[in-house]
């Protein structure tokens, strides 16, 4: 036959063959061929096992019975199970290859933010290394002792022997005392840090971030992730290179002991590693569940005490006790079912332990017949034997941790490097402002609800030394106007000049200041009512506190106060009542002298006296840009300008006497816009 007339029956005959495989196996899965793999080379490794510790061969031989062909099986599954999980298939790896990139970029840069605590962290490094030192040799030491008592015994070995264990125990707990007392320092330290860093990067985002966001999900990261992120470094790599370095010392220790039992107690390391990545891989799926379940519950329980009101009024108590107990048996369920994979998982842990303590004694008593080790010998094996154990458990175990860790950091990182959507890099800060307001073709939707346009092509120009009033129905655009005055939002389209210029070319702390808002619930945070006047500024003098308290009407109810300006104000301004915040307020707005103030719906808190006395001080500003909100129609027709709002458009604009007489949509609605001083005012767009 000729080369290439061989050749192409070769090829013929291998095509056919493994067209014939295919028929006969069809689509061999990776887990398959990695169990005929193992249990192919099985017997080979079993044999040279027995010879090794025996010195003779196996009962198992070319002909072997069914107990030897199920052990093989069995062994041979739990290897192929092991490959598996410890070296994934090549699709499989090439599916994480990315994630794994990620979470090694995640891990440097964490690693980066640890340099102000390089020298607690060189520091602890040095003491882990010692401790792990010392407490490799007490159980060598311990064998020692033992072999001394129990052969020809000699005072001056055994006083040397019990000096040595007990420097080495003293020194082992020293140092890991100093260890963990460094690193501790470190992760409080590095914790502190990024909280501020993450709390200052939230504080820069826009309005539309915090409508997105869920409150417990931003503070879970300030509170739960930003610990997780200093656990990636400080315990976790300390404590992965402190099991690493301890294992490779516990397993030179063994082989010279008995290099023979060594090799035995490694065979045991897949089957610890297999039940270790089972485990935690259900628990920690089974406790993410727990912890949501137990999340839902708790909400259930915050939802029914905060709308108590509700419940009892709708005799709904029955059904609330009902829906909780159910939240409850649904945590409970979870709770079972991860304890019982944990009961499963020490079950089998122990089992394994005490098979493999049983082979070790039983070949240790053979190895000591023969006289290849001693008594003291096979204390400090059996001793080291259960510290690898540990250790390879560990191993394990900080893997997942150190992903979860990582994973975390991803969290916090994501809102570290987030770029607020509104620019706060203006430069512009003119020595004079005039206040001239123009709207230029907004069109507008709230980041939370983006297919719902609530302005529409909306113009409008506010002019210096003029009152504005915005009217017109709740919901249709009043409040969104003047938040995006104040830059809380930005346009989809269209544009807001302030002077002839767009908002975002102002420098971010002088617009605020020139810029203020009274908004119909003023928030107050804790602390005295001078720190709420003087909130965000820094150089007011007392003067100038007392000057703006009175333009707003609150000096005289502050000073009957009993510390007066220096009385805190409680949470949320809960000291205060309605009146008195509105009042603070209103000062905290007039303290900054801004060129355009906007009042949103702010006289429904106060009575007529002091409304008449607020309007008065405002009124009395000539160059001052007033927007004001209101449902009250003493304030409106004091308004040089009113504008009425309905479906984000301005639909008319004028004096109160001109829209009067126009008799359009602000006289029919009249008798709906405006309430009597007595009514609730209404909420607003």
């Amino acid at each position: 036959m000729e080369p290439h007339q061989f050749r192409s029956h070769e090829d013929s005959c291998c095509w056919e063959n493994g067209r014939q495989e295919s028929v006969i196996l069809g689509d061999l899965k990776p887990v398959l061929i990695r169990y005929i793999t193992a249990h192919s080379a099985l017997e080979a490794v079993f044999e040279s096992g027995s010879r090794t510790l025996h010195g003779e061969d196996s009962l198992c031989g070319g002909a072997a019975d069914a107990r030897c062909w199920l052990m093989f099986s069995g062994a041979a599954l739990g290897a192929a199970l092991f490959w598996e999980i410890t070296i994934p298939d090549q699709d499989d790896a090439a599916g994480t290859k990315e994630e794994k990139q990620k979470s090694r970029v995640l891990f440097i840069r964490v690693l980066r933010l640890f340099k102000p605590d390089y020298l607690l962290l060189l520091a602890g490094l040095v003491f882990l290394s010692l401790a792990v030192f010392c407490e490799m040799f007490i159980p060598f030491y311990t064998g020692r002792v033992i072999d001394i008592l129990g052969s020809n015994f000699e005072r001056n070995e055994f006083l040397s022997a019990l000096l040595f264990m007990g420097l080495y125990s003293v020194g082992g707990s020293v140092s890991a005392g100093c260890r963990g007392g460094l690193l501790i320092c470190a992760v409080s330290s590095f914790t502190c840090r990024m909280k501020v860093k993450l709390f200052e990067a939230l504080t820069k985002q826009e309005i539309g971030f915090f409508e997105t966001i869920k409150t417990g999900e931003i503070t879970s990261r300030l509170s739960k992730d930003t610990a997780l992120m200093a656990r990636t470094v400080c315990l976790n790599a300390n404590i992965l290179l402190r099991t690493f370095i301890k294992t490779v010392g516990i397993i030179s220790l063994m082989m010279s002991l008995s290099w023979k039992l060594t090799l035995l107690v490694l065979m045991e390391t897949p089957i610890t590693g297999l039940i270790q990545n089972i485990y935690d891989t259900k628990y920690q799926k089974l406790s993410q569940d727990m912890q949501n379940s137990m999340a839902r519950t708790n909400d259930s329980a915050n939802e029914v005490v905060f709308g108590i009101r509700v419940v009892r009024s709708f005799h709904t108590e029955t059904h609330e006790a009902s829906r909780y107990d159910n939240r409850l048996m649904e945590t409970h369920s979870l709770k079972t079912r991860r304890d019982t994979v944990r009961a499963i998982y020490l079950l089998a842990r122990r089992l394994t332990g005490l098979a493999m303590k049983v082979f070790i004694l039983y070949y240790g008593r053979l190895f000591i017949q023969k006289g290849q080790m001693t008594t003291g010998n096979l204390v400090s094996f059996i001793l080291y034997q259960s510290d690898l154990g540990d250790n390879i458990r560990t191993l394990t175990y900080i893997f997942g941790d150190m992903l979860n860790s990582v994973v975390a950091a991803g969290k916090v990182f994501e809102y570290l490097d987030r770029k607020p959507q509104i620019s706060t890099d203006g430069k512009l800060q003119p020595d004079q402002m005039k206040g001239h307001v123009t709207y230029r073709h907004l069109n507008f939707a709230y980041p939370s609800n983006p297919s719902k346009t609530v302005l529409k092509k909306l113009s409008l120009e506010l002019k210096p030394g003029q009152m504005t009033a915005l009217v017109g129905p709740s919901g249709e655009g009043k409040s969104t106007c003047v938040s995006l005055l104040q830059r809380f939002y930005e346009p989809q389209e269209g544009e807001i000049l302030l002077d002839g210029n767009p908002l975002r070319s102002y420098d971010h702390h002088y617009f605020h200041k020139k810029v203020a808002a009274v908004s119909q619930e003023p928030v107050l945070l804790s602390g005295s009512i001078r720190d709420n006047i003087t909130y965000g500024l820094s150089d007011c003098s007392m003067e100038e506190i007392r000057e703006a308290a009175c333009k707003a009407n609150a000096h005289d109810f502050i000073m009957k106060l009993d510390k007066g300006y220096d009385t805190e104000v409680g949470e949320g301004g809960g000291q205060l009542s309605k009146s008195e915040r509105q009042r603070i307020g209103i000062a905290r707005a007039l303290i900054r002298k801004p060129q355009v103030l906007i009042l949103d719906e702010i006289t429904s808190s106060l009575d007529i006296e002091n409304e008449n006395k607020v309007l008065q001080t405002l009124a009395s500003c000539p160059n001052q840009t007033l927007v004001v909100i209101a449902h009250s129609l003493k304030t409106v027709e004091k308004a040089d300008q009113i504008v009425v709002i309905i479906g984000g458009k301005v639909q008319e604009q004028g004096t109160h006497q001109e829209l009067m007489d126009l008799k359009g949509v602000y006289y029919k609605l009249k008798e709906q816009l405006f309430t009597e001083k007595t009514d609730q005012p209404q909420t607003e767009a």
